[in-house]
């Protein structure tokens, strides 16, 4: 077979070659399907899903051996993790398939990891702009209306640090108002008492947009929690 067999549907390339997959330790030695198919073009839908496709359906979720969420990967990553043995796979993308030169695989949505990844008791989540937005539900945390922006309750230039705990949303109109005073100098009381926001969506990376096939798996965390 040519080193780059090219069909009227896509492209043959070695494994090996691709920047996106890293290859199992025992691939030589198991001697499995040494070709992905990568078409070249998208697969055919309504143009109302086209973009669904990519960044849905093309992402998985790891779970621990002991079922935790642990992280999102792309389908690529995932399947290598399968064929080295490392994963099983517990749900797939329905309809969607990966065909090598010899086999056709179904495309991972949920794989269970062989063995169990120590993680940190307690995950700090970093501190963003976008995170402290969503976190309050772009609302203003000192009069409740619409929020672009975040606000040091405890202004930087008197010793404020950039924490969960003291950043919040705010409105172009108060954060204007407020200048370089604290809440209680102004007369003004907090909505909400600003936190680090906890839970499955804000520890791993991706699952706040879940596949229909994770929520079985992400239910069961939060009802462990």
């Amino acid at each position: 077979m040519p080193h780059d067999m090219q069909s009227r549907h896509g492209n043959w390339i070695h494994l090996h070659q691709h920047p996106c997959i890293v290859m199992p330790e025992n691939y030589a030695r198991r001697n499995l399907a040494a070709r992905f198919f990568v078409s070249g073009r998208q697969p055919r839908m309504p143009a109302s899903r086209a973009g669904d496709f990519d960044r849905r359906k093309m992402r998985t979720l790891v779970l621990n051996a002991g079922y935790e969420p642990l992280a999102v990967v792309s389908f690529k990553r995932a399947l290598v993790l399968v064929l080295n043995e490392k994963a099983t796979i517990l749900a797939d993308a329905k309809g969607e398939v990966v065909r090598s030169a010899r086999e056709q695989f179904d495309m991972p949505a949920v794989i269970l990891l062989q063995r169990y990844v120590r993680i940190p008791n307690a995950r700090r989540i970093p501190v963003s702009r976008r995170g402290v937005l969503r976190r309050d539900g772009h609302r203003c945390g000192y009069c409740g209306k619409s929020a672009n922006t975040i606000d040091h309750v405890t202004p930087k230039s008197r010793g404020g640090k950039d924490t969960w705990e003291n950043l919040i949303a705010c409105c172009l109109r108060c954060n204007n108002v407020k200048g370089d005073k604290t809440p209680q100098e102004m007369g003004w009381e907090l909505r909400v008492q600003p936190k680090m926001p906890t839970g499955i969506v804000w520890s791993v990376r991706g699952a706040e947009k879940p596949l229909p096939q994770w929520q079985e798996y992400l239910a069961l965390q939060q009802r462990a929690a």
